[in-house]
């Protein structure tokens, strides 16, 4: 028997198979090499995501003051020892507000792109491996829904299931949904293809286990990775619903909320929109900082 059948017979093993479909993959933990080639604004993301999570976990670590806690005669007060970022237009701590603000900005970020994500993948995948005719009718279905920037279509979404902070995460993650099925269903055209695929249908596997054990993993691995650049995105939209009115109601301590409230007072109490624009701008450029870095490493390059 000549080299190459005995090649062919050795396909079973899956394991080396798989290894130059998944590689060059990131490399966790960081060793200390890797740390050194760290650009610092790279690390003020991190640590300040770090920051961002103890406060969304654990916000009386942070502040001792309640954020509903009003007081008429410390309305308006500029940033000072006692409050760091003054007062609003009720005497509220915004240092307090704005710490207690992380958690459902954090949570409509993670929620939202769980959401898009899960089923995004579900309709790429289906698209991706069923009939042409599916194929076809889904991608011009998610065509038509990619003509729409996603605030607007996550507005229609509210329109019709009313505001509140569940139904603002709900309209973000399913207005994101086209994306993530339109690449779902490209990564799954290319792996479908592959070598170890062919291999695994050829052996007589079960097509379930084809999908789940060699298409699904190898498809949304690259997806995934995009999908922690988005979660910025997600925490902008959020702010943008609850600053047009369809998020958390006030007195919720929402940083969209606290823009739309602070914009009235822009001209006395300049503080009410400067830390809560911030707060989202530094959010959502350190998280997409650390997912682009995530991204460059599992393409095997170098920030």
């Amino acid at each position: 028997m000549s080299t190459g059948s005995t090649v062919q017979l050795e396909a079973p093993d899956f394991g080396a198979t798989l290894a130059p479909s998944a590689a060059p993959t990131a490399r966790f933990p960081l060793r200390l090499a890797d740390w050194r080639q760290l650009r610092p604004g790279l690390v003020l993301a991190a640590l300040f995501v770090l920051f961002l999570i103890v406060a969304a976990l654990h916000p009386s670590l942070l502040t001792s003051n309640d954020p509903l806690a009003a007081s008429a005669r410390e309305a308006f007060r500029a940033p000072s020892a006692a409050h760091w970022l003054g007062t609003d237009e009720n005497g509220r701590d915004v240092w307090t507000r704005l710490i207690y603000g992380v958690q459902p900005s954090l949570l409509m970020g993670l929620a939202a792109t769980a959401i898009g994500l899960s089923i995004g993948i579900a309709v790429g995948l289906f698209a991706g491996l069923g009939h042409r005719i599916v194929d076809n009718f889904l991608m011009r279905l998610i065509d038509v829904l990619l003509a729409f920037p996603d605030l607007l279509l996550a507005l229609v979404i509210i329109t019709f299931w009313g505001q509140g902070l569940v139904n603002a995460v709900i309209a973000v993650g399913v207005a994101s949904v086209p994306r993530y099925a339109r690449m779902v269903r490209a990564q799954t055209h290319i792996v479908r293809n592959a070598q170890y695929v062919e291999a695994a249908v050829t052996l007589g596997l079960r097509r379930s286990t084809v999908i789940f054990r060699h298409v699904l993993p190898n498809a949304i691995k690259p997806i995934l990775i995009l999908a922690t650049i988005g979660i910025g995105g997600k925490i902008a939209a959020g702010a943008a619903l609850s600053f047009l009115g369809f998020g958390a109601p006030p007195p919720s301590p929402e940083w969209g909320s606290m823009l739309s409230v602070g914009r009235n007072f822009l001209s006395n109490a300049w503080w009410l929109v400067a830390a809560p624009g911030v707060a989202v701008t530094l959010t959502v450029v350190s998280i997409t900082a650390l997912g682009r870095e995530l991204l460059l490493r599992s393409e095997g390059k170098r920030a």
